[in-house]
């Protein structure tokens, strides 16, 4: 058996990256994970930390193609690759990839696009690879994924093709109020091992749901809740996070009210989003996200190479 990898595909994120060597059989043999994301690297240091992850993979009798995904294709990564522009049809992703400028004889890298809405302007850089991946894992889904992160991604599938999507900075809010606003001397510190208060958790949901267009005013009241109160700082927490996930609820209701839906993550944060959905409608399907990348590569990868 070689040594060599057939290709080798590339998930290249902010502050992480993973790498997959793929075989002539399709399989997966051997995955490197480094911290050399995009947020730390010059474009001249994209192609050595990729050549290092590469090391002893790479037959130097032919050139590998490589494919990537992620914020390597971002203006401050290696290469700019243009924004596909939806409606799309996932299997489309592969005609509007870009080639960065490499030294080495051994590789051909290609980068994927992300995607773009012109009305209202959204862009996603990644995320695309992961829904092509449950495209091709799903393909007969009808209806909404939700992608829980710093930068929440609400899109509308169907049958392989997104339609509309729309992000909402959850996650970044949360951070935001917790470690530098006047809430975070109440709603204390993410300690690993904590027990959600799931009580307080759904009623933040609840309320925000209730409170419509006033919920963003309510927040000031769990620093009034400590103070006069006394309440815990892990209810406050559970609670902030349910009234900005509820926030996000009611900004989306149009995506998943009524509809199919699918999480796309895996941990404690898609775990929240499933309880919050539950609590509305039906318990949404969670698809674990950690090899969907690899699954949208693996598709892409024959309409860029041409196999």
């Amino acid at each position: 058996m070689s040594p060599f990898a057939d290709w080798i595909a590339v998930d290249w994120g902010t502050s992480n990256l993973r790498l997959w060597a793929i075989d002539a059989q399709g399989q997966v043999k051997i995955e490197q994970s480094s911290d050399q994301g995009m947020g730390r690297l010059t474009p001249d240091q994209f192609e050595p930390v990729l050549l290092g992850l590469c090391d002893g993979l790479l037959d130097p009798a032919r050139v590998t193609p490589v494919l990537i995904c992620g914020m390597a294709g971002a203006r401050q990564g290696w290469a700019e690759a243009p924004y596909v522009s939806v409606p799309v049809t996932l299997s489309a992703l592969g005609a509007g990839g870009v080639a960065p400028l490499v030294t080495s004889p051994l590789i051909a890298v290609r980068i994927l696009p992300g995607l773009s809405q012109a009305t209202p302007a959204d862009v996603m850089r990644g995320e695309e690879t992961q829904i092509a991946g449950f495209a091709a894992l799903r393909p007969e889904f009808d209806g909404t994924l939700c992608l829980p992160g710093t930068h929440s991604k609400w899109v509308s599938l169907a049958q392989g093709t997104v339609s509309r999507f729309r992000t909402v900075m959850t996650g970044e809010m949360f951070a935001l109020l917790s470690e530098h606003s006047v809430l975070r001397h109440s709603v204390g510190r993410d300690i690993a091992g904590d027990t959600l208060d799931e009580a307080a958790f759904i009623h933040g949901v609840r309320h925000a749901l209730d409170a419509g267009g006033t919920a963003f005013a309510t927040l000031f009241a769990l620093r009034a809740e400590s103070l006069v109160n006394a309440t815990p700082p892990t209810a406050l927490r559970a609670r902030l996070s349910g009234l900005l996930i509820g926030i996000e609820l009611a900004a989306t209701r149009d995506f998943w009210s009524g509809q199919k839906v699918a999480l796309i993550g895996a941990g404690a944060l898609t775990t929240l989003y499933a309880r919050a959905l539950s609590e509305l409608g039906p318990t949404p399907h969670i698809e674990d996200g950690r090899d969907l990348a690899l699954r949208g590569l693996r598709a892409a990868y024959p309409h860029i190479f041409e196999l």
